[in-house]
């Protein structure tokens, strides 16, 4: 039994109200049990009317509902929550036949969708997540209209968005930068989506992916005959934007001689088809995009320096996933739960070291390649749950590095009574006797680690080999 104080501490310290709107008790009861020691006020409606009707009564900041319910859908419920209480974080649940549908809906506001049946996991993650940040007042990451599909929550994801937001209000050109398969493309679509020029196109074009002498063609199109093959006029990819926004994804593949042309478009508002001799006006908004270095390209005389100052007018920078590590789990959860629908494996389940696994690993080629190791397990895996050996080999942990350096100590005439003193010894002397960078070889606290030089008296072999003999000294 609880004391008066223990209840009110345990009031103060609520994470959120909850709202489970489906038609079946019995997932509404699984929701409830998942989500029990939370610290959260749950309570349930059957159908959307009954959430509507809960919602004009109390106050709720987190609702899951069902897609299909009888009556009003849950994407039909989702839009009227998005209109009337906006504040309200929707979590979609979607099973396999409804999943595209889900995405689609989270255009209109929600927060995230979750495949049936449940990953009991993926809930309570994405769940605390949500109103652990609405709780901290981070709003834009929670909402978020436009980049919806831009998945994460760490700081750095989110400054991001609080700058390409501000950027999609006016119509300067843009530059996202970052390496490869961080997600520029989206972050492009998000930019657009929020836009005035929303209504129209958005025309996307990878200067690295067309040959260069066929990229001015596809850029800015051609009269008939302006060169071989040239059978009839072609409205070029720029054209086609007019009005909308133009994502040029790869721009630092791009020519110099073509860079020209570009540049021309920048400047005036006009282009000039291949064969004529005439310009014609255009209103587009650019947004390019780059994973190399484009102000070291200038140094060089790779890039154009009149251009990069053009399109670097609002420069936007995707961090790496190695430095947003807090976002792996939840990106893993989103791909694991998306590939098992795909794939009809409901029989799989993640658990806490696999994740731990991922988060560790420093995932160079970022989301992208994330979600393609994402889906080669789920295919390649037996049935149940997935632990490390499941996992690819480069996934694997690596030999503790104490041990490492036990496999290889070197013969350097120098005798402890016990192998610890050997390896503390040749990682301070692979590390030039630099604490810090000893430690972190060595897996443990500078703070261990100076402990341990002082316990065997280590610091004099640093203070002999300072000395002129110091290499016939044993």
């Amino acid at each position: 039994m609880f004391a008066p104080n223990s209840l009110a501490a345990r009031a103060k310290t609520m994470l959120g109200r909850i709202l489970v709107v489906d038609d079946l008790a019995p997932n509404r009861e699984l929701i409830r049990e998942a989500l029990d020691d939370l610290g959260c006020e749950i309570s349930e409606a059957p159908t959307a009317s009954d959430a509507l009707e809960r919602l004009r009564h109390r106050e709720i900041d987190l609702v899951i509902t069902d897609v299909r319910m009888p009556g009003m859908s849950g994407v039909e419920l989702l839009r009227q929550l998005h209109r009337e209480y906006p504040e309200v974080v929707v979590v979609l649940m979607s099973a396999y036949a409804s999943i595209s549908d889900a995405v689609e809906a989270m255009q209109s506001g929600a927060h995230h969708y979750l495949s049936l049946p449940l990953d009991i996991d993926a809930l309570r993650s994405v769940v605390e997540r949500a109103l652990t940040n609405a709780r901290a007042g981070s709003g834009p990451g929670e909402q978020r209209p436009g980049f919806e599909k831009v998945l994460g929550h760490s700081r750095e994801l989110l400054a991001v968005l609080d700058r390409a937001t501000r950027a999609a209000k006016c119509s300067s050109t843009v530059l996202i930068q970052g390496e490869t398969g961080t997600g520029k493309e989206l972050l492009a679509r998000g930019i657009h989506a929020l836009s005035a020029r929303s209504a129209k196109p958005l025309v996307t074009i990878n200067c690295g992916a067309i040959p260069n002498e066929l990229l001015e063609s596809e850029l800015f199109g051609h009269l008939k005959g302006a060169f071989t093959g040239a059978f009839a006029d072609r409205r070029g990819q720029v054209e086609a934007a007019n009005g909308g926004t133009l994502f040029m994804d790869e721009i630092g593949e791009m020519q110099p001689q073509l860079q020209v042309k570009l540049l021309r478009l920048l400047q005036d508002g006009e282009i000039q088809k291949l064969g004529s001799v005439c310009t014609t006006k255009v209103d587009v908004r650019v947004i390019a995009a780059t994973h190399r270095d484009l102000a070291a390209m200038v140094h060089t005389g790779k890039f154009r320096e009149d251009l990069f100052y053009r399109i670097n007018v609002i420069p936007l920078k995707l961090p790496p996933l190695r430095e947003r590590r807090d976002d792996i789990p939840e990106l893993l959860r989103f791909f694991f739960g998306h590939c098992c629908a795909k794939h009809g494996r409901q029989d799989l389940k993640l658990t806490d070291e696999v994740v731990d696994r991922f988060r560790a690993y420093r995932w160079p080629g970022n989301i992208r390649e994330l979600e393609n190791v994402v889906e080669r397990i789920v295919v390649l895996a037996g049935p149940g749950e997935l632990h490390v050996p499941d996992l690819p080999e480069f996934l694997q942990p690596e030999p503790n590095p104490v041990e490492a350096i036990q496999l290889n100590l070197p013969q350097n005439g120098i005798c402890f009574g016990g192998l610890e003193k050997e390896v503390l010894l040749q990682a301070l002397q692979q590390c030039n006797w630099n604490q810090s960078m000893a430690a972190r070889y060595l897996g443990m606290t500078r703070k261990t680690l100076v402990y341990r030089i002082q316990k065997y008296d280590l610091l004099k072999f640093a203070r002999l080999r300072a000395t002129p003999d110091s290499t016939h000294v044993m």
